[in-house]
C-alpha cells in the first residue's frame, strides 16, 4: 500500500500526481502485464540482448555525430 503524505492546504492534483510518481516507481503494473503470458528464459534473454545493442548503436551514433 503506497502513502502519500499531504500537507494542509495542498491541491488534490498535486497529491494524485505524487501518488501516480510513486505508484510507476514500484513498477506494479509492469510486473502485472509481465505475468498475463509466460516467455521462456531464452527468449527474454534475446531480447534483452537485442535491447542492450539498439542501446549501443544509438550511444555510438551519438558519440560520432
Amino acid at each position: 500500500m503506497l502513502i502519500i503524505p499531504v500537507k494542509d492546504g495542498e491541491a488534490i492534483d498535486r497529491a494524485l500526481k505524487k501518488y501516480k510518481r510513486k505508484f510507476d516507481k514500484t513498477g506494479t503494473v509492469r510486473a502485472l502485464r509481465s505475468r498475463q503470458q509466460f516467455n521462456k528464459p531464452s527468449v527474454v534473454k534475446r531480447q534483452a540482448n537485442l535491447k542492450a545493442a539498439h542501446k549501443q548503436r544509438l550511444i555510438s551514433k551519438e558519440e560520432q555525430g
